[in-house]
């Protein structure tokens, strides 16, 4: 397998460290990791361009991490799951993070480069984040799994699908996706112990296929690996209790609290402050029994 390359820059520096940080918690188990939505977008689903502003997104990056954010994600090209989405060249992508990913990293949190572009990717890692957050689990753009490789960053790998298909078994279709992702991750000389999978609540899945996909978590488990659930504000909260994205947190906290309880390691949330007062409850009534 090929090696790590050298972190030569500060940045490069600052990230590994960040990132074997960010993995040795996540591998720890002693609590589940809350990750921050920062979208410097016009168009994300439910938030699309309140911070499209960097002024605006730096200070929403410091509000996540005062909240108690243990990583913050941040994307400039929405992946919203439900289409309608206008795709993004990389060199607008870069722009709009040029002027906040260096404000955000500085906050002293890992921040993870929610891109499927590999150079996109690149550069962020290059400017100090420290994780990849792929919404193509490495199977878009062939050469996002050579970059995390040269860099030695973790990876959250999500399953995608580009429809969705009620007639699927979508439990062994993200086992699938997942085996050739990491096959991928293998070839390209990615570290198994820095990789995270993410079932992709929301995209290319009905809003039962979502259910299933947290009610049935554990089936992931045999991969070894730490899991992910991002189910903030997500259409199936609608689906179950019609609501539009913004009046979706009493949903969001359900599900993230029963992923948790399924197994997850970490939860992505918009809500900070509210998601971290609800997993400490719910730790508090498990020590309880």
């Amino acid at each position: 397998m090929p090696q790590e390359a050298p972190a030569n820059s500060l940045a490069e520096r600052g990230n590994s460290t960040a990132g074997d940080a960010f993995m040795a918690s996540l591998h720890a188990k002693e609590r589940p990791l809350v990750m921050g939505v920062l979208n410097v977008t016009p168009d994300s689903f439910s938030d699309g361009g309140r911070f499209l502003d960097p002024a605006d997104a730096i200070a929403q990056a410091e509000r996540l991490r005062a909240e108690g954010a243990d990583v913050i994600d941040v994307g400039a090209e929405s992946t919203r799951p439900y289409g309608g989405a206008v795709p993004v060249a990389a060199d607008a992508e870069r722009r709009r993070l040029d002027a906040v990913l260096p404000a955000v990293v500085a906050l002293g949190a890992p921040v993870s480069i929610d891109t499927m572009k590999a150079g996109v990717a690149s550069w962020a890692l290059q400017t100090g984040a420290a994780i990849v957050n792929d919404v193509w689990g490495l199977q878009r753009d062939g050469a996002m799994a050579r970059v995390v490789a040269e860099h030695g960053a973790p990876v959250i790998v999500m399953h995608n699908r580009e429809a969705a298909d009620p007639a699927i078994d979508i439990i062994a279709d993200v086992a699938e996706f997942f085996s050739r992702s990491l096959e991928i991750a293998w070839r390209a000389g990615i570290r198994h112990d820095r990789i995270v999978l993410d079932p992709g609540i929301g995209f290319g899945k009905t809003a039962e296929q979502s259910l299933a996909c947290i009610a049935k978590l554990r089936e992931f488990a045999s991969f070894g690996l730490p899991l992910l659930v991002g189910a903030s504000r997500k259409r199936f909260i609608h689906a179950v209790a019609p609501s539009a994205p913004l009046e979706r947190l009493g949903g969001s906290l359900a599900a993230h609290i029963l992923a948790v309880e399924n197994g997850a390691a970490m939860i992505r949330v918009h809500d900070v402050a509210p998601s971290v007062q609800a997993l400490a409850v719910a730790a508090a009534i498990r020590r309880a029994r």
